[in-house]
């Protein structure tokens, strides 16, 4: 039996990241262990400085006359080209706007309009429930559309899919079991059924390399306040194909996507190519806060960042089985690292007070509902030590009870 490494060795292994240095450019509060950068991640120090300039000098200041002077006006498009570069897509096919709700929508629509013979939309039954909100709501507007869910009207994803299919909307990292499917072959046999896909990247971007234009991905959306740490509520993105640009058309058609918006024409002409997904006037702020963490990103490779995440997840683990598994936690998620995202779930019949119980000691994770304890891994600012103490942590609240405390057991809106 392989024995479990003990702090010099996670020290060891600390000592020899590549990433440490990246730790100290995000403010994490002292005596916090964030194992929850997968549902929000946390602040750099550039996204308060970005922030400070933004608010006070440029709002303040340059009023009106900085949407031409700090290039406010250009933002979604400029930011998503970067994000482009770690999602696998070539400049001019991703914008940074609106939510990842909306992006759904809109990308929805334009690829059953690109189907006009078609009439069924695919998505996953465990899909982040937003997905399936959004997909409901898209075939009440289209009569005649229907939603076919994996886990429901079949057991897999490609039992769902024949020539009535418009398109598939599949998340590529699952939120809850981290499942980690292969874009590149679901791709291939959708096209092959004549059908578009649409990816969502929320649980990958900034977690792992991908590769949307050597997969022929169609469309992808995606959040950047989870492991891109753009900030509480900053805007998603969407991507769309260059061979789509010409036959993109949504309903939710806004100034900012009209080919001319400052000539305020009465009637809707779409811009070009991805501003076609744009609509209402952006939130400025908050995308100065996300440029501000992009100028890290920018220095970051992906490869080492999944090797890191590959190994941070694989040591958690290994710890939780060896320390936890007779109190019964149970894994969730794949052992599998190729298939795995950059999280670890686990099961308890009383996951929600155990992990009231870790936050309280410092080991910040969350709750899915049923019975779901979630960490999520964020290589840039987790290291392996963090690794260890959180399974010790957990191991002691475990041996000793102290979950089953009153107090851990009161339901909270968020968790």
């Amino acid at each position: 039996m392989t024995s479990l490494p003990d702090l010099a060795a996670v020290e060891a292994m600390d000592a020899a990241d590549p990433l440490r240095s990246f730790r100290s450019r995000f403010a994490l509060p002292e005596g916090v262990i964030y194992l929850d950068g997968n549902s929000l991640g946390a602040a750099s120090h550039d996204v308060f400085s970005e922030l400070q300039q933004a608010a006070t000098e440029e709002w303040g200041n340059g009023l009106i006359r900085s949407w031409n002077s700090a290039g406010w006006f250009h933002l979604p498009l400029e930011l998503g080209d970067r994000i482009g570069r770690l999602i696998g897509a070539a400049p001019g096919q991703t914008v940074v706007t609106d939510s990842t709700s909306i992006n759904i929508y809109k990308a929805l629509h334009a690829a059953l309009a690109m189907r006009p013979g078609r009439s069924a939309i695919v998505a996953e039954g465990d899909s982040f429930p937003t997905d399936l909100y959004m997909a409901e709501g898209v075939a009440s507007t289209r009569p005649g559309v229907t939603l076919r869910l994996e886990g429901r009207d079949a057991d897999n994803i490609l039992d769902l899919i024949d020539d009535q299919v418009a398109v598939v909307l599949v998340n590529h990292v699952n939120y809850k079991s981290a499942e980690l499917r292969d874009m590149a072959a679901l791709t291939q046999r959708i096209h092959e059924a004549g059908a578009l896909v649409i990816w969502d990247l929320c649980h990958s971007a900034g977690a792992l390399p991908v590769d949307l234009d050597g997969a022929n991905a169609d469309f992808a959306v995606g959040c950047t306040y989870k492991y891109l740490n753009g900030g509480p509520g900053s805007p998603a993105f969407i991507y769309a194909a260059h061979r789509h640009h010409s036959s993109i058309t949504q309903p939710l058609s806004g100034w900012w996507g009209h080919a001319r918006p400052f000539a305020f024409e009465q009637n809707f002409a779409g811009g070009e190519g991805i501003k076609r997904f744009l609509c209402g006037t952006q939130p400025i702020l908050s995308l100065r806060a996300l440029k501000g963490v992009l100028g890290i990103w920018d220095e970051v490779d992906m490869s080492v960042l999944r090797r890191k995440s590959i190994a941070l997840t694989d040591l958690f683990i290994q710890l939780v089985e060896a320390k936890c598994g007779q109190y019964g936690v149970l894994l969730e998620t794949t052992r599998d690292s190729e298939r795995r995202g950059s999280q670890v779930s686990f099961t308890h019949s009383n996951s929600y007070e155990v992990m009231q119980a870790l936050i309280e000691r410092g080991v910040i994770g969350d709750f899915r509902a049923p019975a779901t304890l979630r960490f999520g891994f964020t290589p840039l600012y987790v290291g392996y030590s963090d690794v260890l103490q959180a399974a010790e942590v957990l191991e002691d609240i475990l041996r000793s009870g102290s979950w089953k405390e009153a107090r851990f057991a009161v339901r909270s809106t968020v968790t």
